[in-house]
């Protein structure tokens, strides 16, 4: 073989292992460049990922923060509409307690309101023998009604009229000091209190315990008109 063949020839060789190294080398560049783009897909999902989570977290937290702050100023408006129905339960009671003195001062329309009350007590009781008692201040006033309640027990309930004695040892508490009705002591703004001779049965009916039972069945639907009635409380 001539020296030019065998030149040709190794050239030929040096052609052919270039060209096999340059299609390697693109192969790994090729896959480096594919696995560098899947790792940097991945890198930036996980990135996502992560932003999406830390969102949510914070989204989470603020509807918290929402509700927590909406709940505490819930709690706070009811508790002033609380208060604000208390304060004016409290004032329509002070104005129909004193409305009450109002009545027991009025000695006309008191005298018939007491014997009303004695009458409606017998009533009730429907004893052969009563316990009556008053204030000391109504003492006289008292006696003076008794045989005209008896005589209208007896019409009314259509039986004798009950034997009544008048309590001369344990009397009812006095009217307030002053008018005062927001006084810590005990006060009786008029009325009686009935009892069996046994004293097993006994029946208040004073004008205090009356108005007591009269807020107690009215408390739910005074309770909705008293934010109404706020700054217009008239006298009972």
């Amino acid at each position: 073989m001539k020296d030019a063949d065998v030149s040709r020839q190794i050239q030929q060789m040096i052609r052919f292992i270039r060209q096999e190294a340059e299609e390697k080398a693109n192969e790994i560049s090729v896959a480096a460049e594919e696995e560098f783009n899947i790792e940097k897909l991945q890198l930036l999902e996980a990135e996502k990922r992560k932003i999406r989570q830390e969102y949510e977290r914070k989204a989470k937290q603020i509807d918290v923060r929402r509700k927590i702050e909406y709940s505490t100023q819930l709690n706070a408006a009811r508790i002033k509409v609380l208060q604000a129905q208390d304060d004016a339960m409290g004032s329509m009671k002070d104005a129909a307690k004193k409305g009450l003195l109002r009545v027991s001062n009025d000695k006309k329309v008191y005298k018939k309101l007491l014997k009303d009350m004695i009458v409606q007590g017998l009533l009730r009781l429907r004893e052969p023998s009563v316990l009556l008692r008053c204030r000391e201040s109504d003492r006289k006033l008292v006696e003076s009604l008794i045989e005209e309640a008896k005589k209208e027990y007896s019409e009314k309930a259509s039986m004798q009229s009950p034997k009544i004695s008048l309590d001369d040892r344990v009397y009812l508490p006095p009217p307030p000091k002053n008018g005062a009705v927001d006084s810590h002591e005990p006060y009786c703004s008029g009325g009686v209190v009935l009892a069996s001779e046994d004293g097993k049965i006994v029946l208040e009916n004073t004008l205090d315990a009356r108005l007591d039972v009269i807020f107690r069945q009215k408390l739910p639907e005074a309770c909705k008109e008293a934010p109404v009635r706020l700054n217009n409380i008239t006298a009972i």
